[in-house]
């Protein structure tokens, strides 16, 4: 058991013993109940110190944990809360802690509808009650970036459920690029969200390539009950080691992509990198920077580099430099007419 679990076991054992005024208390007396208390939680016998009670009283008096508790000893031998109705376990919330439980709590509401947080429902409104009742009109001021109108939400604790009890679906499915709906057998693996929106990464079939399916392209969803889920070790990290994005070119193998990035957009790109093989190669006297990054270049990766216009040029692959320009020279075309 970690040391600052045992101090805390220690803290709230001598503030159990301290509560009860029906019987006094020596310094032996908090060591016996301290060694109990560690030996129900451990199992073995941990003696505690009189030099180990003695810092822990001096502890919850001081400010350090916020306690300040009024441990006072009369008769030089006799340890006493002052104050009858203290204990260190209803504690004044600080403006501190409100403001911190007020951002935790908005934070983790916005994910209300998955069951993965339904656990903590109960919690959060307790965490609501109590803030308001201390501190009433307490704005958030940290918002995430989450998009009520997206499509596709609602399948989202749907197929959690199914990937946590290892279920095969049987999804309609309509990309962008068809025209009509196809519906098959799906293996999910993992959830996967990026710029926003959820994926669906698994197999088809056994053998079959790892896919991702859009959560907002998805029709409809069943279940095939007699179908055995493929049993497969996938490592999301190894995975998508060296991509951006969810889309892997399997057959394409990673490699270093040479990017000049202008003075406006470098300190963006040093400080937020693109990846995370990213590495500053040079900086140029005109605060322009060079940099390298080792991956297999896709389809998100090129709506980020097209994202930063004139601010960054491809140098290197060719094959990717004469993409962009192709991209960039049929982009300028449509403002010539």
């Amino acid at each position: 058991m970690a040391q600052n679990k045992n101090a805390l076991i220690r803290y709230k054992t001598i503030d159990k013993c301290l509560q009860n005024s029906y019987r006094t208390w020596t310094l032996e007396d908090l060591m016996n109940a301290c060694s109990d208390a560690l030996y129900e939680y451990e199992g073995k016998e941990n003696p505690v110190s009189k030099r180990t009670v003695q810092l822990d009283i001096q502890m919850m008096r001081s400010e350090k944990l916020g306690y300040n508790a009024p441990i006072v000893v009369y008769e030089k031998k006799f340890y006493k809360y002052e104050d009858d109705e203290f204990s260190i376990t209803d504690i004044p919330l600080t403006e501190t802690d409100i403001n911190v439980l007020t951002e935790t709590v908005s934070m983790l509401k916005q994910f209300k509808d998955f069951s993965l947080f339904s656990d903590v429902s109960d919690i959060l409104q307790r965490l609501e009650d109590k803030i308001y009742a201390e501190k009433s009109n307490t704005k958030p001021v940290i918002y995430l970036d989450k998009n009520e109108g997206l499509k596709g939400l609602h399948y989202l604790d749907e197929v959690y459920q199914a990937i946590i009890k290892k279920m095969v679906l049987i999804i309609t499915y309509k990309s962008f690029k068809s025209r009509e709906e196809t519906k098959f057998h799906f293996h999910p693996f993992i959830l996967k969200e990026f710029n926003n929106r959820w994926f669906l990464i698994g197999k088809q079939k056994s053998g079959a390539a790892i896919t991702n399916l859009a959560l907002d392209r998805i029709v409809a969803i069943d279940y095939d009950f007699n179908l055995p889920y493929i049993e497969e070790d996938f490592d999301a990290d190894l995975f998508y080691k060296n991509v951006i994005g969810v889309t892997v070119n399997t057959g394409l193998q990673p490699r270093k992509i040479a990017l000049w990035i202008d003075a406006v957009n470098a300190p963006y790109v040093i400080t937020k990198p693109l990846h995370h093989t990213q590495r500053v190669i040079k900086e140029n006297e005109d605060k322009s920077i060079i940099v390298h990054l080792f991956l297999s270049p896709n389809y998100e990766m090129e709506r980020i580099l097209l994202g930063f216009g004139d601010g960054i040029e491809v140098i290197q692959p060719e094959y990717l430099r004469n993409r962009m320009k192709k991209i960039l020279q049929k982009a300028l075309d449509k403002y010539e007419v």
